[in-house]
């Protein structure tokens, strides 16, 4: 008699599929007051999980960090340039980091294999080695990257439920896009 196996369970920080829409809904809806109920979550979230949280989300509650800041009004323009450079450049860092471990791989090739804007690692390059860029070019590089995170990550998580996907958008974009994206589980988890 064969013995039935039980599904294997993963623990993850939040309850539930609920309280992970709330918190993805939270962090893109624009409102700061909402954004920071959701960095609340996922900082309790990153203090149940600790180093197992996807990078994804932790890259993610980082850029809104600092849109949060950015729209209080609190720090200087100098102060928001590091801030949003920290973040984009451990974003690029830590999505790129997997890969490079395998193969020296320039980081530009890296990003054009997993569909970020080159741009972005310019961007990132100048952080790290240059001269600090324009608070404007850090503001349209974290827009970029969220955007990109909700594609690449988030959506796919929700299985596109709760974001708006152009509707002239065709498959071959979507299937390109996937290909491209070697970001599920191995890569994310």
């Amino acid at each position: 008699a064969r013995r039935r196996l039980k599904p294997l369970r993963t623990v993850v920080a939040w309850r539930g599929r609920a309280e992970w829409d709330q918190v993805m809904v939270g962090l893109y809806c624009g409102d700061s007051r909402l954004q920071q109920d959701a960095l609340d979550r996922v900082s309790a979230w990153k203090s149940r999980y600790g180093p197992k949280m996807p990078l994804a989300v932790d890259c993610t509650a980082e850029l809104i960090r600092c849109k949060v800041l950015d729209s209080s009004g609190k720090l200087k323009s100098h102060e928001l340039i590091l801030s949003y450079g920290l973040a984009l450049v451990r974003f690029v860092n830590l999505i790129t980091e997997r890969k490079q471990k395998m193969v020296s791989i320039p980081l530009r090739q890296l990003a054009r294999e997993v569909d970020i804007p080159v741009w972005v690692v310019d961007l990132r390059h100048e952080l790290t080695h240059g001269k600090l860029p324009r608070l404007a070019l850090c503001r349209k590089g974290c827009d970029v990257v969220l955007d990109w995170l909700r594609k690449m990550y988030w959506s796919r998580q929700l299985g596109n439920n709760l974001c708006e996907e152009d509707e002239d958008e065709d498959d071959e974009e979507q299937e390109e896009v996937e290909a491209n994206a070697e970001l599920d589980s191995d890569a994310w988890e």
